[in-house]
């Protein structure tokens, strides 16, 4: 059995983690002997630095800051960010390597390599694309990173995970929103953009497998395919049983505004601009943690 310390007591990929793991061969409890223990505890309060970590084998960092929407805001916020993005992590890491853990995961995202590339322009990341963080969020996810690569070695090994948009049932961010304009919206936009994306039960399958390898290193979990904006609406509407229709007149209103000044502009290169990871990347083997397709995914989420 596998000992697994999940930081951030509330977040979604952590509960989703958890759940799958705590479920993951149940078919073991005969034996009485199920593969991995989880638990979880939250770091706002100083309370995390009394507690023995020498008991866990593997410590999933998801605590942190999320990404909100970084115009005008304080020094003090993106103080923040940075105590609890980069300085917070480098200090939990180093706990638990001082006190014997072995593996530590760190979900850090691919805003390390700043926005996606705005209406009809494209941005790919391959293994030779350097971090170049475009605001203080991706800069303190960055810092997070720094701090665990100096821990690093063969008796503490670090697995940094940059993710790509993360869905699924439950979800906050851009998903809903995408929900609400396939339940509201009878035409879409039909602009051609690619997106990595991830479903919340891949994430967790390839989690469970970095796990029981126990390695480190620096991946890139995504789908196997990449999405489009337009796709997803029409396929979410489908999954509720609403049409939705795809145009291309309106895509034209679309370029416009992507070309606007301010909170505009940067909403819309932020919904149909394109931000793809090379596909090759790092993957595991057989890459059965992509358990799921896109459009099985959303029809998954949307279930009764």
């Amino acid at each position: 059995m596998k000992h697994i310390l999940i930081t951030g007591e509330n977040s979604y990929i952590g509960n989703a983690l958890a759940a799958y793991l705590e479920g993951y061969g149940t078919s073991a409890e005969a034996t009485g002997q199920k593969p991995y223990q989880v638990t979880k505890i939250s770091l706002r309060d100083g309370s995390w630095e009394g507690k023995d970590f020498s008991e866990f084998d593997v410590i999933l960092h998801v605590a942190g800051k999320a990404h909100v929407d970084v115009s005008g805001v304080s020094d003090e916020v993106k103080e923040s960010y940075y105590k609890v993005n980069a300085e917070l992590v480098g200090k939990v890491a180093a706990k638990a390597k001082a006190q014997g853990v072995k593996q530590f995961v760190y979900f850090s995202s691919v805003i390390v390599y700043g926005d996606s590339a705005k209406v009809g322009q494209t941005k790919h990341i391959t293994a030779q694309t350097q971090p170049s963080p475009s605001n203080f969020y991706g800069d303190s996810k960055w810092k997070g990173e720094e701090a665990l690569t100096v821990l690093a070695d063969e008796s503490f090994q670090v697995c940094i995970l940059r993710l790509p948009f993360v869905y699924g049932k439950g979800c906050k961010g851009n998903y809903p929103l995408l929900v609400k304009l396939a339940e509201k919206l009878p035409v879409f936009p039909d602009i051609c953009n690619a997106r990595s994306m991830l479903y919340i039960e891949n994430l967790t399958e390839f989690v469970r497998q970095i796990i029981d390898r126990g390695q480190g290193g620096l991946f890139w979990p995504q789908n196997g395919e990449y999405a489009t904006t337009a796709k997803m609406v029409e396929q979410i509407g489908q999954a509720k049983g609403k049409k939705v229709r795809l145009v291309k007149w309106l895509n034209p209103f679309v370029v416009l505004a992507g070309k606007m000044p301010g909170k505009i502009g940067k909403l819309v290169n932020k919904a149909f601009g394109s931000l793809t990871i090379d596909l090759s990347l790092n993957d595991l083997g057989d890459n059965s943690y992509r358990k799921y397709a896109l459009e099985e995914s959303i029809r998954r989420i949307h279930e009764d």
